[in-house]
């Protein structure tokens, strides 16, 4: 508990430092392009600088994998049998669009598995949070407070994507004779499902494992299941850091 109460806290520092760009004018938000076209922002780099030196002070022996510091080769990841697993600014479309609906992923990776997540949106002023064997958790300016998928009810609240939009997803929606879209951005979605708000989060477009990992612990210890297709184990300890396609689910079988 206390190693979540510190990744809590370095989350948050970094969402205050993605906020100081936020409420600038969005003409000065320094927006550039990446290798496969994402946009990258002074806040991306800003909180992935904060979380990579806070997560060396506190754990210097546990390696670090950021969205923004990728380019490590297989030949070193494949030794690491514990790594943190970081997204420090998750949702940078919606960032830009300025509704609010960003956040910074940590996860802590052991055996190719989450055991620990921390998903913060500063805007929202509202923090996500799970350890194995100790539960799933949302913190808000009223406290913090455990959390749990509901039982589906008649209606089932499939939540998707605002800005990835999936073709997919409508075969998919066919079969529920009655359901209603809910739509967030970024890993909010997984939060959706764990805190009741969501029955189930299915992902058919591309998403890599920097924007899974804390979601993922998350959804499983408030009692979802997690599947990704054709991988039975060990999802975070791969070459190909694109994830397939995958389902958050609090459905039953």
């Amino acid at each position: 508990m206390q190693l979540l109460q510190n990744i809590i806290q370095i989350a948050e520092q970094a969402g205050a430092a993605i906020l100081t760009v936020y409420q600038k004018d969005s003409s000065d938000f320094n927006i550039t392009d990446k290798a496969d076209t994402s946009p990258l922002t002074a806040a991306d780099l800003a909180a992935h600088q904060l979380i990579v030196q806070a997560l060396t002070a506190l754990t210097p022996d546990i390696p670090i994998l950021s969205e923004e510091a990728a380019d490590i080769s297989w030949e070193i990841r494949q030794q690491w049998q514990r790594y943190w697993l970081v997204d420090p600014l998750d949702g940078t479309k919606e960032f830009i669009k300025r509704n609010g609906e960003f956040t910074v992923n940590i996860a802590l990776i052991e055996q190719g598995e989450p055991v620990l997540g921390v998903i913060h949106a500063p805007v929202l002023e509202r923090t996500y949070s799970a350890a194995k064997g100790i539960g799933s958790f949302v913190k808000n300016t009223s406290g913090s407070l455990p959390i749990q998928v509901s039982k589906p009810g008649e209606v089932i609240r499939v939540v998707g994507s605002r800005s990835h939009p999936s073709p997919d997803l409508a075969g998919y929606l066919a079969q529920f004779p009655q359901h209603e879209m809910v739509t967030v951005g970024s890993s909010l979605k997984f939060c959706l499902v764990a805190e009741g708000s969501a029955d189930v989060y299915p992902r058919f477009g591309p998403t890599m494992q920097w924007d899974t990992g804390a979601g993922h612990i998350i959804a499983l210890e408030a009692g979802a299941k997690v599947s990704f297709s054709g991988i039975d184990a060990q999802v975070y300890h791969r070459e190909n850091l694109l994830n397939p396609h995958f389902m958050v689910s609090a459905l039953n079988d």
